[in-house]
């Protein structure tokens, strides 16, 4: 069996651990909301720009700068969105495997 003196050091490993899952956890909360709303902004442009497209095709001239301000920003969102989810994806994935392991190795450790 362990000793008590080493249980302590144990636990606060432990909580530590348990910490940073929790930190990373909220950061991955808070970067899913940042892409919920890219989403959702991607969208309403995207219906902007056929709306427009629409108008243009009537003859209107001034469009076409907002058609491109309109095609700028969503390029922008684009590379937004594909930058958040794909690295940062594998990085989260890489964390909590990473994580669960050494968890189970402090659990494996204490019992």
């Amino acid at each position: 069996m362990s000793s008590p003196e080493t249980t302590p050091a144990k636990d606060n490993e432990l909580e530590t651990v348990l910490l940073e899952v929790e930190q990373s956890l909220l950061q991955l909360k808070q970067r899913h909301s940042q892409i919920k709303q890219d989403v959702e902004r991607q969208t309403q442009l995207v219906k902007q720009k056929q709306a427009l497209k629409q108008q243009q095709q009537s003859g209107d001239r001034p469009l076409k700068t907002e058609l491109r301000h309109i095609q700028q920003e969503l390029e922008e969102l684009d590379f937004k969105l594909e930058s958040c989810l794909l690295p940062d994806l594998f990085w989260q994935v890489v964390r909590f495997v990473f994580l669960g392991i050494l968890i189970g190795w402090l659990l494996n450790s204490l019992y």
